[in-house]
């Protein structure tokens, strides 16, 4: 099992990033569900790589699939889940690349891709952007903030009823220390925490067993892809194995932690809080405005009706810096494979 998560290569044999001088032909590119923001960032970016891009706001489908036509390669967010309808209908349209633009690539069924001989990659920013709002959500727990800011937008300015802690009197558990993980890591040694890592590689800190690291735990911070074996990676047995008054962080994916099961911890008190940036139930909630239609997801509502429970929308890696890089790295990786040789 792997707790770090891997880069989609393009090929056994690396290949150099293309620098401007380098793009001494023009492919086409179609770029998916582009917001204003990203599309000026790629139109302005696009000529230093040799790309044209073709930007539309749409989601990748079977019924926008004709957009990617004259595309060998095309460009898709993390919102949308590729089925193996559309990636046919990808392959139909001429499509032999999909870059995405997430380090994450679970909604993208890679195994019927690399059947139908489409090639899949993801991207690699600045893991700031995501470690800076772990050790946020850490702080924000531990401090009581959300009830805090509840109370105070009340007008109610009295203290709450339960002290914060301080970082440097607790132990976190890092589950997963790539390059995420082990920013995370980084910043957390400034607050002089202990720290506990579970991971394949060493980290150059103490590495129990999963259950050890989540009987020891003070906060638990999970940073691993989400993979068959990792869906529900804590489910109803070791989140019953956590340490008392524990409290878990998660900014990797929701599927990582069984709701129902997390749900159950935070009411009996075993758990003392969570800090979520991504749920199970976030598809077709996160980034829509939905203050006329509440989610339908049960267990997304009682999480967020919880005052100790924080949740934000998918939006960790929301930077600036970040969209840089992202937007940099994908025309890099698409340069790179459009400018190979042809693949039937």
């Amino acid at each position: 099992m792997s707790f770090s998560q891997p880069e989609l290569t393009v090929s056994r044999r690396a290949r150099p990033p293309v620098t401007p001088a380098r793009a001494t032909s023009t492919i086409a590119v179609t770029i998916y569900g582009c917001d204003p923001e990203e599309a000026a960032r790629f139109r302005a970016a696009a000529p230093r790589f040799g790309v044209l891009p073709v930007i539309t706001a749409v989601a990748p489908s079977e019924a926008t699939s004709d957009l990617a036509i004259g595309s060998r390669c095309v460009s898709i967010g993390h919102k949308t889940t590729i089925d193996s309808r559309t990636l046919r209908c990808f392959r139909n349209a001429g499509v032999r690349y999909i870059s995405t633009r997430s380090i994450g690539y679970n909604h993208i069924d890679v195994d019927d891709a690399a059947e139908l001989g489409i090639t899949v990659q993801n991207v690699t920013y600045s893991p700031d952007s995501v470690a800076d709002y772990t050790l946020m959500l850490i702080l924000m727990a531990i401090r009581h903030a959300k009830s805090m800011i509840r109370r105070t937008d009340a007008f109610d300015y009295r203290l709450g009823a339960t002290r914060g802690r301080e970082l440097r009197d607790l132990t976190v558990g890092v589950i997963g220390a790539g390059r995420i993980g082990s920013a995370v890591i980084d910043r957390l040694r400034g607050f002089g925490c202990r720290i506990l890592v579970h991971d394949n590689h060493p980290s150059g800190h103490e590495q129990p067993g999963l259950d050890q690291l989540l009987q020891r735990s003070d906060v638990i911070t999970l940073h691993t892809p989400l993979t068959a074996q990792t869906h529900h990676l804590l489910d109803r047995r070791r989140l019953a194995r956590t340490k008392p008054g524990a409290i878990v962080v998660n900014t990797g994916r929701g599927a990582l932690i069984d709701s129902a099961a997390l749900l159950d911890r935070l009411r009996d008190g075993r758990l003392a809080g969570a800090a979520l940036d991504v749920v199970e139930e976030e598809g077709g909630v996160f980034y829509t405005d939905c203050r006329d239609r509440p989610p339908r997801g049960a267990a997304l509502r009682r999480l967020q009706g919880m005052p100790n429970v924080l949740i934000s929308p998918h939006s960790a890696y929301y930077t600036d810096h970040a969209l840089d890089d992202i937007v940099e790295h994908t025309l890099i990786n698409c340069r790179n494979f459009g400018g190979g040789p042809h693949h039937g």
